[in-house]
């Protein structure tokens, strides 16, 4: 009797191992979404899924600007490997749920050049737009613009996704409405690189008019896992890496990498104008214009080591610059510079409300004006407590001991610049690496060593 209940017992448990493999291998074929990296950080930069729908393959010029053209809703173009000289043409996708992308996933082996004819490579003007896994280089204004209209209204859920800019003769990637009371919102710029290199820099016009990401009115943005690097100029100043105002609200910047940039990332520049506004948000406002509500930057790495970057008319600006911003959140970034900026970090202009918390400077930050708390930073840190600045990597080293478990938990968040999990030790640490932090791994569970043996 009792070998039949033991084997019933492993036969039980034997189904039920199977029962959840199943499960598994079928989650396994779901299709991509945006991870939640509180609870997952081994796939924040997956490759997209297989595509579905209306798939149509190019491999020309001609046949690209075709297939943008003549796009139904649901439709994938798929891009084959090669350059491609665009001439003055360019991608205007004006139906919603289309899909852009390489048929081989590689961003590098897909170059769509506009060599400084094409004005901007690809328009973006509906909403469920994917553009994914390619090289868009030399536009002559932005290489993507997303922009709302009167005649197509809102345009959401924009992804852009795992594509490397060069050279934009403007903006890298513009965000703007074109009409009345229709938004640009809810959109995810993550896993690029966005970069202006010494070659394209001679081509930026109009007083250094460039800037990596720029958004004007645009609410709920996701910008995050991104490389950013060289946008500044002998003469003038650049905008920022990454920046949202003129009525932007809910921004989230995370896990960047800002490398040699005049500015890293900025919520709101104007005092006066006609933005977007809210009025459930920011009431010690009143009726005063405010730049840019509610945002988060937080486990960015921003650094400057450019010699000529430094001496350039304006050098190294600032690396977080908040300016007529309500309701914002700066903690755990790491701003670190070879040279002295202007500010690592500052605050400025009467109506600008944020909390600065946890952060990890090199040198100092600066108040401007408003009203900012500003709680258990660490100012005038020493390089060498980072693995190696010149290379952007902001990682801490043994010798951090004044930012290791000493964050402060009311501004600590649970994840850090590569989403490994933190704390490691008694405290998270102060900055955007968490020192000694691995991956999360997964819970394997072996059924077999739990099955009775028979005798």
């Amino acid at each position: 009797m009792l070998k039949i209940q033991l084997r019933s017992i492993t036969l039980i448990l034997i189904v039920l191992f199977f029962v959840f493999a199943g499960v598994k291998l079928a989650h396994a074929n779901e299709p991509f979404a945006e991870p939640d990296l509180i609870n997952q950080t081994d796939n924040r930069c997956e490759p997209l899924a297989s595509p579905t729908g209306l798939i149509v393959n190019v491999s020309t010029v001609s046949e690209l600007v075709n297939g943008v053209n003549s796009a139904v809703p649901n439709t994938t173009i798929l891009i084959a490997d090669g350059v491609y000289d665009l001439d003055g043409a360019y991608l205007r996708i004006d139906v919603p749920n289309v899909t852009l992308r390489s048929a081989s996933g590689n961003r590098e082996a897909v170059v769509l050049d506009g060599n400084y004819d094409t004005t901007e490579i690809i328009q973006i003007v509906r909403s469920n737009v994917t553009v994914a896994d390619i090289t868009l280089r030399e536009a002559f204004y932005h290489p993507i613009h997303v922009s709302s209209s009167d005649e197509g209204g809102d345009v959401l859920n924009t992804l852009i996704y795992n594509v490397h800019i060069i050279d934009p003769g403007e903006q890298a990637i513009k965000i703007n409405k074109a009409g009345d009371g229709v938004y640009t919102d809810d959109g995810v710029i993550a896993c690029s690189r966005i970069e202006l290199t010494d070659t394209g820099r001679p081509f930026i016009r109009n007083n250094c008019y460039t800037g990596g990401i720029d958004a004007h009115q645009s609410r709920n943005w996701h910008i995050r896992d991104n490389h950013i690097e060289g946008f500044w100029c002998d003469s003038g100043l650049s905008e920022h890496a990454v920046h949202f105002w003129r009525g932007s609200r809910d921004t989230l910047v995370e896990r960047n990498n800002l490398v040699d940039n005049a500015r890293g990332i900025g919520f709101g520049l104007s005092t006066s104008g006609n933005g977007r506004t809210f009025p459930d948000a920011c009431p010690a406002a009143g009726d005063s214009y405010v730049d840019h509500f509610e945002a988060v930057a937080r486990n960015n790495f921003i650094s400057a080591d450019d010699e000529v970057l430094f001496n350039s008319n304006s050098g190294f600006d600032c690396g977080v610059c908040v300016w007529n911003a309500c309701g914002v959140e700066v903690y755990h970034n790491t701003v670190a510079s070879t040279q002295v900026p202007f500010s690592s970090i500052e605050w400025r202009f009467d109506n600008t409300e944020a909390l600065i918390m946890n952060n990890l400077v090199t040198h100092s930050m600066r108040d401007r004006g408003g009203q900012a708390t500003v709680s258990n930073n660490l100012e005038n840190q020493p390089l060498s407590i980072f693995v190696d600045v010149s290379a952007g990597d902001l990682h801490l080293n043994a010798s951090a001991g004044l930012a290791i478990d000493q964050a402060s938990a009311s501004g600590s968040v649970n994840e850090d610049f590569d989403a490994h999990p933190r704390p490691v030790g008694s405290a998270a640490d102060i900055g955007a690496d968490e020192f000694n932090s691995q991956p999360a791994q997964p819970i394997e569970f072996n059924f077999f060593q739990y099955l009775p043996i028979a005798p």
